[in-house]
């Protein structure tokens, strides 16, 4: 069944521009392909040639070494937090450039490891079990290398898709501190063992500086930034206030919040101070735009944690990461914009629905019409902007709308003229690309940001 609140429009113009989230991605790819290929000029220049298959084997197994240990930096970098990156290519694209940079980094090391043994195992004449001990216990510092080249494997397999599944966001979020250890314990035998860094003092110095700033802006923005934040903002909950069945609405107080800059469309990760939930920091959006003294963010019980927020009590101390995320206004390119929501997947357009300017339009689909969670504020923007939002449930199934390139059409007309704002569960998320790509909206002009981990 679809209800509509419709008004003219009512905006103000829209400057067309290039934004500069599609700049930041591509000198951010060049620098990483950049850093690859001077990864493989040191190997170049420190190779004088290469004969035999031992020579071949051993050579393979020095350039898959070089380049998973770069690659281990620079999946750091990518997860660090580092505003510019985040506010422009995205979390969400951020993690999956980790996600494909970490299934690299595994392959190259156990490349390099099954390379290098091999290929040492030819040239002494020495059967692979006993070249594998001796490299272990003989070598500097490679006992250590062994310990963090099996963590990576770990850590690689169980962040493989099938065993994510079988496990709680935080689980799978503390399991991969343990690559910050694994890059420790593997850094001091690329060193030690490395024969392109040893005797080769410049090599050493770009090495140590590569890391040692990867290291300072993980300890800078994951840690310091988080706790002067939370010295500083002191949040408390409020009041916790149910919006629909399994959802509700946490609101927060503090100190100079107009600090965070958060922006409408961001999210923050949130740890609240209460048993049971300290450990862990969530990520969910505000869901109304944040204030000097007031934040507050929506959410629906979909886990251990999330359910727990609704038993919150009013003055638990709560600690906020961020603002994240580049799913805002600065994504837009036109005058026309469509919202998209599924579910809890409102919260972030509920923000931009009240902020963007221009002609808006919000399609908010749900299963049941008691599960439109703030639909009284919706209504509301609407009639004060003159803007249109559609509510579409799926049940009765008579009246349900499907999600395709005809059914959108029919609700916003000029569809393909559109800016696309996407937020839903994934299975929505995906039909709706394919149906607004069959629609004729380009895939640049589709935004959409997923805290899937």
């Amino acid at each position: 069944m679809t209800t509509t609140r419709t008004a003219t429009y009512a905006g103000g113009s829209v400057r067309h521009r290039r934004p500069r989230r599609d700049v930041v991605p591509f000198v951010a790819r060049l620098l990483i392909w950049a850093g690859a290929a001077g990864v493989l000029a040191l190997w170049w220049s420190d190779t004088a040639s290469v004969v035999g298959p031992a020579g071949w084997l051993t050579g393979a197994g020095r350039i898959t070494g070089l380049l998973a240990g770069y690659a281990c930096a620079v999946l750091l970098a990518l997860m660090a937090r580092v505003p510019l990156l985040d506010h422009t290519v995205g979390t969400d694209r951020l993690a999956r450039w980790h996600a494909w940079g970490g299934r690299c980094t595994v392959s190259l090391a156990l490349a390099h490891t099954l390379l290098i043994i091999w290929g040492y195992s030819l040239t002494s004449h020495r059967n692979v079990v006993s070249q594998t001990s001796t490299l272990i216990l003989h070598y500097p510092d490679l006992l250590k290398g062994t310990v963090g080249f099996l963590l990576f494997l770990v850590t690689g397999i169980l962040s493989a898709r099938a065993a994510r599944r079988r496990m709680s966001y935080e689980t799978w979020h503390y399991l991969h501190f343990a690559t910050y250890l694994a890059v420790f314990l593997a850094f001091g035998h690329q060193l030690s063992d490395g024969a392109d860094f040893v005797g080769n003092h410049l090599a050493q110095a770009a090495w140590y500086t590569l890391f040692l700033g990867v290291a300072a802006l993980v300890a800078w923005y994951r840690f310091a930034v988080p706790v002067r934040r939370g010295l500083r903002h002191r949040l408390r909950v409020t009041a916790v206030h149910p919006e629909a069945p399994g959802v509700v609405s946490v609101h927060l107080t503090g100190e100079h919040l107009e600090e965070l800059g958060g922006e409408p469309g961001q999210f923050l990760r949130w740890r609240f101070l209460a048993r049971g939930l300290w450990w862990t920091a969530n990520p969910y959006s505000l869901s109304s735009p944040a204030q000097p003294r007031h934040l507050r963010i929506t959410v629906k019980a979909a886990g251990g944690h999330s359910t727990a927020l609704a038993r919150l009590s009013p003055g638990t101390r709560v600690w906020a990461e961020g603002p994240y995320g580049g799913f805002t206004a600065n994504r837009r390119t036109l005058p026309k914009v469509l919202l998209l929501a599924g579910g809890v997947g409102i919260t972030p357009l509920r923000t931009l629905f009240e902020t963007l300017p221009g002609q808006v339009t919000l399609v908010y689909r749900a299963r049941r019409a008691d599960d439109l969670a703030l639909r009284g504020e919706l209504d509301a923007i609407a009639a004060g902007r003159r803007a249109t939002v559609h509510y579409v449930v799926d049940e009765p199934t008579g009246y349900s709308s499907p999600l395709t390139a005809q059914a959108l059409g029919a609700l916003v007309p000029d569809l393909a003229a559109h800016d696309v704002y996407l937020c839903g569960p994934s299975g929505m998320t995906r039909a709706a690309i394919t149906a607004l790509r069959d629609a004729g909206v380009p895939a640049r002009r589709i935004h959409h940001e997923s805290f899937a981990f």
